[in-house]
């Protein structure tokens, strides 16, 4: 009998429980001459890398014939620190002209995604991303998430323990069912007696969870974003512990005022050989006590804000095998985007090639699918994918670096030079027309707003000031937008939200600071803002540092809520010239 003072778990609980270890019916139903799948395994799907999705502007057309929707499928890779080999990122290549669309998408979180996969070749794309040592296990669902970390492809000892500890965290935490095996490569059931989950159980997590690991100086992952956030102290090149950071989100959901976006809290210092023991511990707090009857509480971040940190650091104390040190002092970290050319340490070089948007793709004035493509055969260069959407090409001798831009250019691909500083530092989320939760446009239309952008700011002497700009077509932070100086977040179709007053580092939410814009009034409602930071900010003052000086808010728990605001800009009179 169940007890009446007991929130009733949501409906994805159940379907967990009640899956046999993820498996679900999704066997079966890849035999099915169906182009969809039923409820309880769309969500468990999510577990083994996939969503079902639908192309929606087809979707009117299509009820008007009486016909099915336009279901495709998206499907992720699971690749810890965003490292690829030449001969990986080339088979990922060939699988998006043969059941990706001819497209692949780095995302913001150091992965590839590939959209509109059909349900008849889910099963051969998914096996062939394996047969190239790239899993999808895990890159959604319930679990440990895709594990981040530092993009700089470096040989010193620092950077090679991050790295492997990227690995080692992915490894630990990784689903031990065999479903995944089963379903998409053929492999035979083997019944045992003992729990084929002994760390997530029948229900896993309430929700994801996210692990990002980065070195004091350095915060190009946006680590205080993180449910579990690692920062490398240095003594030199070598690694002395970590500051370890919780409870950060950036989803929230318009219209209710429980939820918000937040900055991961300090948990304190841990030595390196107790890092794994750290952040299993983290999400075994979160698997224990998050929230399993409302999903959109049910972050690691709203159970942090419930019971406070001393008394999260206080279970946390009481399950580790070691005792918890003080954090230690660090500077404000930097930003990084790595493009261009850059130097490694053992007298080799990367070079960084912006990826708008993440979309890597053939179009008419630039071929930038088929130059990324050319230039992996030809130089065989390591492949990191960054946070920002990027691709940074490793290992190539300096006189590589000729060919790789002559390559660039020859295909059309604007290089570094010929990128202003709000788009080379600019994201967008996938948002319309496949994403399920977009309510606007965002990657599509992002480019056409930075067009705008440049001419404004270029107009007021701005174009050389580096600015962070950032779209979701949702409120739920795929791009990260609530740390931007500037964030269009999508409200209603054809208006946006405006955010500012982020920071480059970080370690800063913005401000609500327009609402309900419409889409062709963004740049003009930003104008007065801009124009006041040109006149009237300091030497060197960043974009989201001069608004929070002269106009911000401040909040003090440093989270934006979802509670609505006047739809009016809110524009200070301050700001207008």
């Amino acid at each position: 009998m169940s007890d009446p003072k007991k929130p009733k778990k949501s409906k994805v609980e159940g379907f967990k429980e009640s899956s046999d270890q993820l498996r679900g019916t999704i066997g079966e139903s890849l035999q099915e001459d169906t182009p969809r799948f039923d409820e309880s395994d769309i969500q468990l799907l999510k577990f083994h890398g996939t969503y079902q999705q639908d192309d929606r502007e087809k979707r009117r057309a299509l009820r008007a014939a009486g016909l099915e929707k336009a279901y495709s499928f998206m499907v992720r890779a699971t690749i810890p620190g965003g490292i690829l080999t030449a001969d990986q990122y080339l088979a990922l290549d060939r699988l998006a002209d043969e059941y990706g669309g001819g497209s692949l998408r780095v995302t913001t979180r150091q992965s590839i995604q590939f959209h509109g996969v059909l349900k008849a070749n889910l099963k051969q794309h998914i096996a062939a991303m394996n047969a190239a040592l790239v899993s999808t296990l895990a890159a959604c669902g319930d679990v440990q998430r895709n594990v981040m970390a530092c993009p700089a492809p470096l040989k010193n000892e620092a950077h090679q323990f991050i790295r492997r500890l990227t690995r080692e965290i992915a490894a630990e935490l990784q689903p031990s069912t065999g479903a995944y095996h089963e379903i998409w490569l053929d492999g035979e059931r083997h019944l045992s007696t003992q729990d084929e989950e002994p760390f997530y159980g029948e229900n896993y997590l309430p929700r994801k969870f996210k692990t990002g690991i980065t070195h004091a100086g350095d915060n190009s992952i946006d680590v205080y974003s993180y449910d579990c956030g690692l920062v490398a102290i240095l003594d030199g090149t070598r690694v002395t512990g970590f500051n370890v950071l919780v409870g950060g989100g950036m989803g929230m959901t318009h219209k209710k005022a429980d939820t918000f976006a937040r900055i991961a809290s300090p948990l304190g210092f841990v030595e390196p050989d107790h890092v794994l023991e750290t952040v299993r511990t983290v999400a075994a707090i979160f698997r224990d006590h998050g929230n399993r009857a409302d999903r959109r509480h049910a972050r690691l971040k709203y159970l942090i804000e419930d019971w406070g940190m001393d008394r999260f650091r206080s279970e946390f104390a009481s399950r580790v095998s070691f005792a918890l040190r003080e954090l230690i002092p660090t500077d404000v970290p930097g930003y990084h985007d790595y493009i261009g050319k850059h130097a490694q340490d053992d007298d080799t070089f990367f070079y960084g090639v912006f990826i708008e948007n993440g979309r890597i793709t053939d179009r008419d004035n630039a071929k930038l699918k088929s130059a990324l493509r050319e230039i992996v055969r030809t130089h065989k260069p390591g492949i990191v994918l960054t946070p920002n959407q990027n691709v940074l090409l490793t290992d190539l001798r300096e006189s590589s670096i000729e060919g790789v831009e002559r390559l660039l250019q020859e295909h059309g691909v604007e290089h570094t030079q010929g990128l202003s500083n709000a788009r080379r530092l600019s994201m967008a989320c996938p948002a319309l027309p496949t994403c399920g939760l977009a309510i606007t446009e965002a990657e599509r239309f992002m480019p056409s707003v930075l067009d705008r952008m440049e001419i404004e700011l270029a107009n007021l002497n701005l174009q050389d000031e580096p600015i962070t700009i950032r779209m979701t077509g949702c409120p739920n932070g795929c791009a990260r937008p609530y740390t931007a100086d500037i964030a269009f977040v999508g409200r209603t179709p054809g208006a946006y939200h405006i955010f500012v007053g982020g920071d480059r580092s970080g370690t800063r939410l913005a401000d609500l600071y327009a609402a309900d814009i419409p889409e062709n009034d963004l740049v003009d409602t930003l104008r007065p803002l801009l124009a006041s930071w040109s006149k009237n900010r300091k030497p060197k003052q960043g974009f989201g540092d001069f608004y929070q000086q002269q106009i911000g808010r401040n909040n003090p728990r440093q989270t934006v809520t979802g509670a609505e605001q006047p739809t009016q800009a809110l524009v200070p009179l301050e700001v207008k010239l």
